[in-house]
């Protein structure tokens, strides 16, 4: 059969007229670790081939007309964005999950961003703990997270949003940070038990606080939507420190999760350059 008649049999058809196939994961880039304008950062983020971005600030001072402005950018790079802070402020503003006297400015600050999500079209939105109260027994606070998270999450579902919880290392980065481990946010997933609650599993933070993420990965993995990267110590680019990065992707492989595997380090050398070479490495070792 020649080329031309082939074009013109019904498999040829079909395999012209089928939909590319939805990629199981999706590459992304925390925009904050990048440098330049808003537009800059996602130009360099899809020169390096990267899908979709995530964001923790960067769209709470934008109006209606300035979301449309940045979803016609993000169209004309055929990228999307995947998630966005529900508490950007969390650090100054009183929103701790692990305080029950701040509940309502929590629930409050956390429904005033899904309707940014929403109007946006991003799926998820990213939750802290907050940082533990001196004097207050853990047990106390564990009580509020997991209360907080269930409300939070109850908000979400009503947006059609997946809320995904946050841990971060509490000996370099974190100091006082609550919910310290992907151990322990899996232990409030499996609590909160709520379809719109979900984890993000940042690798460069478990590493530092507990190690042995392989395990801790294959544990969590079909309560994780999100996967975030960057190497130890230094918090820069995958391959410049002790993280071996090709056994964790192929660890993450088969367990057969489909999500996003997000780049949040800080590039050394040019950031286009780095970042292509970090999703490079990525899909090669998937």
């Amino acid at each position: 059969m020649t080329r031309r008649e082939f074009s013109f049999t019904g498999a040829g058809i079909a395999a012209a007229q089928a939909p590319p196939a939805k990629p199981a994961i999706t590459s992304s880039v925390m925009l904050w670790t990048l440098k330049g304008s808003f537009e800059e950062k996602v130009e360099a983020a899809a020169k390096a081939g990267i899908q979709s971005v995530e964001l923790v600030r960067e769209f709470t001072a934008w109006t209606d007309a300035g979301i449309a402005s940045i979803k016609k950018l993000m169209r004309s790079f055929k990228m999307g964005i995947d998630a966005l802070s529900a508490t950007p402020e969390w650090k100054s503003a009183p929103v701790s999950m692990v305080d029950p006297a701040q509940r309502a400015g929590l629930l409050q600050e956390v429904e005033k961003n899904l309707v940014a999500a929403r109007k946006l079209d991003v799926p998820m939105v990213l939750l802290m703990s907050g940082d533990a109260i001196p004097g207050r027994s853990y047990e106390e606070q564990w009580k509020s997270l997991v209360e907080g998270t269930k409300r939070c999450a109850d908000l979400a579902a009503k947006a059609g949003i997946t809320l995904i919880v946050e841990p971060l290392n509490t000996k370099v980065n974190h100091k006082g940070y609550f919910l310290d481990s992907c151990v322990a946010g899996l232990k409030l997933i499996k609590e909160v038990n709520h379809p719109h609650a979900r984890l993000l599993f940042d690798l460069y933070h478990e590493q530092v606080q507990v190690g042995d993420v392989v395990r801790s990965l294959q544990a969590a993995h079909e309560f994780v939507k999100v996967f975030h990267v960057a190497d130890n110590p230094g918090r820069n680019d995958p391959g410049t420190g002790e993280m071996n990065y090709a056994n964790i992707y192929q660890a993450i492989r088969k367990t057969g999760y489909q999500g996003y595997i997000t780049m949040e380090y800080l590039p050394l050398g040019d950031q286009t350059a780095s970042l292509m070479k970090a999703v490079d490495s990525m899909r090669k070792a998937l």
